[in-house]
């Protein structure tokens, strides 16, 4: 080490507590923690999946990874019960700061000799100047691509105009894509520019350092230790939906549960990340959910758009969606007016933000700068965006499944009969925690329809290779969640809904690397363990509680793509259970 090759990355105040603290320097991620011998510092992925283990936490004397809680010691980076051992890095404290020195670790594998051009794929024939463009409804666009994975092998060619896309469906190489994120792959280049021009520009659009300083935010927020605090968030708004139910079921309605689903996870998403309880599940007409269906549709159309007419020309649609994004930015304009009211009230809260919204207005950059407000309402939207459709949807998916998995819901209902006891929805994290069969439901769920089904789309900042493709600077990849999942290969039976699987109960294959609902590296979500936690506590509500009947057959209900796959035509019938029968466990 010499004094050279050290890089100042913190200031000594800005690393409050022991950490783990996420950091970068020279373009590598570098984990931070406090131990009794002084500061730590190693490289910042996990050999695993290559998740930032600055968002994970500290057990003692191990840093443990979120995604699938590996431990390394704070002292020599070895993991607890495996071979891998994280690369340390060389720190200094003095003037105040952290410096480390990051010459030693590895900027990955060496030279990876590619195979294979673009020239070189197979994949459907296309038009001039068009591409396949005439070959796709963007409203089936994942089926199509699923289609031609099916036909073309798990990695193919196709041209969006005169782009041309590169299709991905085998999970090894899927992997190698998202692990390079941010570095080597990006969002296409147009994604960021439309997100910012419908105001949603927010840590699922941004790079670089402004997303590693929003990102960390949402860690904080979302992050596993935070979720016995905000259970009973969770709770009042489960409770809430189970007694509209019941007045619905006791009408004998039918109901669009999509629809009802939303309020709900609208509901918890404000509670948690905003701190405010807009309670639409007791509320008529949901307003803010009729604004918010008009965005993903309108991003998804102008994302595939040959050419941005919209710029020039506003439509009808266009017009409707102007008027619903300013009505969205005129609410949360007053959500924000009133936390920063409450802080300048009560400075101490910044010190200790207590859910997203505080934590953004709070934050400030190395020059004490604070977020500017477009940056603010954009993450404030990205958190109603995500917290909202891909939940509901996964759940509505659940609920159409379970209509012809009558073992699902038998077990479902035995699950939550013994764990709840009297209670009609689980009474404690802890109890929420335990519900096994709600978890698998969701996972088998997740398998066999991603609401997210493709990662549109990625983009090479760098001449590359994956696996062994030659990879141009520009090129564009799409990764395909589903195929692998559903490979026999990958998963015994793997068109069956089978959540037992999840459970250690089948026997053949199940090999969860292929399955990766909510994506992997350092841009996995970030809320994807609250999500989890949603889904257990409404299914094991719903089945504890109801009789669930579809309303027509399954036939009637279609997968529709408008950036994340929602269930059309799923309407159900609710029947209360009685109390004995649910007492005595029985279906």
């Amino acid at each position: 080490m010499t004094t050279a090759s050290l890089i100042r990355v913190a200031n000594l105040e800005e690393l409050h507590g022991d950490g783990p603290h996420a950091l970068s320097a020279d373009g590598f991620d570098i984990v931070a923690v406090r131990t009794p011998a002084g500061v730590r510092a190693f490289e910042g992925r996990c050999p695993h999946q290559g998740a930032l283990l600055g968002e994970g936490e500290l057990d003692g004397d191990k840093l443990v990874c979120r995604n699938h809680r590996w431990r390394f010691s704070v002292d020599s980076g070895q993991r607890e019960g495996g071979p891998q051992r994280l690369a340390s890095c060389p720190v200094v404290e003095r003037e105040r700061a952290i410096f480390v020195d990051v010459s030693g670790l590895s900027r990955g594998p060496g030279r990876i000799v590619a195979t294979r051009t673009l020239d070189d794929l197979p994949g459907p024939r296309g038009l001039p100047f068009l591409g396949n463009i005439h070959q796709l409804d963007l409203t089936k666009f994942h089926v199509i691509l699923e289609r031609w994975a099916t036909q073309y092998g798990p990695v193919y060619l196709f041209k969006m105009g005169l782009a041309r896309v590169v299709a991905l469906s085998d999970p090894k190489w899927c992997d190698q894509v998202l692990r390079a994120r941010p570095e080597t792959f990006t969002r296409q280049s147009n994604f960021a520019r439309i997100a910012f021009e419908m105001g949603v520009d927010g840590v699922f659009s941004a790079e670089g350092d402004a997303w590693r300083q929003q990102r960390r935010l949402a860690m904080l927020a979302l992050a596993q230790r935070h979720l016995r605090g905000l259970y009973p968030k969770l709770q009042t708004v489960t409770t809430r939906l189970k007694k509209r139910w019941e007045r619905l079921a006791d009408a004998g309605e039918s109901l669009d549960v999509v629809d009802e689903l939303k309020r709900f996870t609208v509901d918890v998403t404000t509670l948690i990340t905003f701190g405010h309880d807009l309670n639409t599940v007791e509320q008529g007409d949901d307003v803010i959910q009729r604004k918010l269906e008009l965005v993903l549709p309108e991003f998804n159309r102008r994302l595939f758009a040959l050419f941005p007419a919209w710029r020039l020309v506003r439509l009808p649609r266009d017009r409707r969606l102007d008027r619903a994004l300013a009505e969205l930015r005129a609410w949360l304009g007053e959500l924000v007016a009133a936390e920063r009211a409450r802080l300048a009230a009560e400075p101490g809260r910044a010190e200790k933000p207590s859910n997203f919204l505080e934590a953004m207005l709070s934050a400030r950059d190395d020059e004490g700068r604070p977020f500017s407000d477009d940056v603010i309402f954009g993450n404030l939207m990205t958190m109603l965006l995500a917290g909202e459709d891909t939940i509901a949807y996964t759940l509505g998916w659940a609920v159409h499944q379970l209509c012809d998995c009558p073992e699902g819901e038998v077990e479902l209902r035995r699950e939550s009969d013994e764990l709840l006891g009297t209670s009609d929805v689980a009474g404690d994290f802890e109890t929420a925690n335990k519900l096994a069969w709600a978890g698998a439901v969701a996972n088998e769920t997740m398998r066999l329809r991603p609401v997210a089904p493709i990662v549109v789309f990625l983009e090479a900042k760098v001449e590359t290779v994956v696996g062994d493709l030659h990879v141009p600077k520009g090129t564009r990849v799409a990764v395909l969640m589903r195929p692998a999942s559903c490979d026999p290969d990958h998963f015994v039976e793997p068109q069956a809904f089978r959540p037992r699987r999840w459970l250690g109960e089948t026997a053949g294959a199940h090999d969860v690397s292929a399955h990766i609902p909510f994506g992997s590296g350092p841009r996995i979500c970030p809320g994807r363990v609250l999500a989890l936690l949603e889904m257990k506590l409404l299914l094991s509500m719903l089945y504890r509680n109801f009789i669930v009947e579809r309303v027509g057959g399954a036939e009637g209900v279609r997968e529709k793509f408008a950036f994340t796959m929602s269930p059309v035509g799923l309407k159900v019938r609710l029947r209360r259970r009685a109390r004995a029968l649910a007492g005595a466990g029985t279906a």
